[in-house]
């Protein structure tokens, strides 16, 4: 491939990372990493070199099965030579004419020989993996599935972690704590209140329509009604003075609940739930833009460190004046070096007009950034905190149609007392004990 190349900086080959699955052993994840290569990449006529990672925990290495995939760009013509990744069209006018430059030559686009770069076939590549994998999983009888859309794509307002790479967590499994790995954990936490109100909110949801399509037939109770019925339900099953006490401060804490947040009828209560949703969402679209810009910022910053600790070297080396002994350095140093053109290269983007690196901005917008992001952390606790009380509402409402559903069960099932024959009298007392 190099032998092909004539310009130093010319992409080779295509390379991919593509997760294997913990629940397939070892020989059924080489089958289907093979499986996938040779239909996917060898069949459109690619070359293709493979090789699987196993999990090393022990060392803190990737904690999943992987395989990663060696692609040449070129393609193999029929004589065995390497073809072409470009090939010319030239720029016609209306009557097929080259159109020419200012310098005289024809214009012409530069076009792909194959689709193989094509963000359509990288979409086809990874559908099929999920299809695969997803069918592997229904054949062993288990429930879980892969997507191979992005959270926006599954319209999952959810935040995806950062990479943190094997050197992170070899210091994360040793007790170590790093800006990733915190960062990863705040994500993750976030991630679990956002699914518990998302979960809490639908519950809650489905139970107001069915309450209100219950009390939508004559007399229907009201929520107010509900809840004063569920509470003297407990107080006559209740056994001490205590225990009737405790029921009074809890149907007198929701009572106060409600009316703090303006919660008469059911419709308020609906309402409720949806304006605690908007904010949810604001909030969640705010948390995600941050975190999204410190990202950038964590890589940027990471640069400038790179810059900093291998500009030394870069110097040294630049001030030997001895071909030989330069030559020398340079081997012993080579990965320094590198690093620094490297991170050099990437800064060179952001530096100001007078050449500097706004390395300092940077902490000071990651500072802000952080402190913004956990004020806005904050604001779901109260969110949660609502959706609790407002389930525990549920709860005890759901309780009280239930009393009344047995009550008037029990009614229908009794004959008028002037159509039966006379017979002892029986009083019998209806009593649902909580649990």
């Amino acid at each position: 491939m190099e032998k092909a190349e004539r310009g130093k900086k010319a992409q080779l080959a295509y390379s991919f990372d593509i997760a294997l699955q913990n629940k397939f052993s070892l020989e059924e994840n080489i089958a289907f990493a093979r499986q996938f290569v040779s239909e996917q990449l060898v069949g459109r006529g690619m070359v293709a070199d493979f090789a699987i990672h196993q999990p090393d925990k022990e060392d803190g290495g990737i904690p999943n099965p992987h395989f990663r995939v060696l692609c040449p760009i070129r393609p193999i013509e029929e004589s065995g030579k390497w073809g072409f990744k470009q090939k010319r069209v030239y720029r016609l006018d209306e009557d097929g004419n080259r159109i020419m430059g200012e310098d005289g030559k024809p214009l012409f686009d530069a076009v792909p020989t194959t689709d193989w770069g094509s963000p359509e076939t990288l979409e086809n590549w990874r559908e099929a993996w999920a299809a695969m994998v997803n069918a592997k999983f229904e054949e062993k009888g288990l429930t879980c599935r892969i997507d191979h859309c992005s959270y926006e794509r599954q319209d999952l307002d959810l935040l995806p972690t950062v990479h943190e790479g094997v050197a992170v967590r070899q210091m994360e499994a040793k007790g170590i704590p790093t800006d990733k790995g915190d960062l990863n954990r705040w994500i993750r936490k976030a991630n679990n209140i956002l699914r518990d109100i998302r979960k809490k909110i639908a519950g809650l949801t489905d139970w107001i329509k069915a309450v209100k399509d219950e009390l939508s037939q004559p007399q229907a109770p009201t929520l107010a009604a509900l809840l004063t019925d569920y509470y003297e339900g407990r107080n006559a099953g209740a056994w001490s003075r205590n225990a009737k006490i405790g029921n009074l401060k809890d149907f007198a804490a929701a009572v106060n609940f409600l009316t703090e947040k303006g919660i008469v009828t059911l419709e308020d209560l609906e309402a409720h739930i949806a304006v605690q949703g908007e904010r949810a969402e604001a909030i969640n679209t705010s948390m995600k833009a941050k975190h999204e810009r410190l990202n950038e910022l964590k890589e940027l910053l990471r640069l400038v460190d790179l810059y900093r600790d291998t500009k030394p070297i870069y110097d040294e080396w630049k001030g030997i004046k001895w071909k030989g002994k330069q030559e020398n350095f340079e081997r012993e140093h080579e990965g320094e070096l590198r690093t620094f053109h490297m991170a050099r290269r990437k800064l060179d983007k952001h530096r100001s007009p007078a050449g500097k690196i706004p390395a300092h901005a940077w902490e000071q917008e990651q500072a802000r950034l952080h402190q913004e992001y956990t004020a806005e952390y904050e604001q779901y606790k109260p969110i949660r905190d609502d959706l609790r009380k407002l389930q525990q509402v549920k709860r005890n409402a759901d309780t009280a149609i239930h009393q009344q559903e047995q009550t008037w069960i029990y009614a229908a099932n009794f004959i008028h007392p002037q159509s039966r024959p006379k017979q002892p009298s029986i009083k019998i007392r209806l009593t649902s004990y909580p649990g």
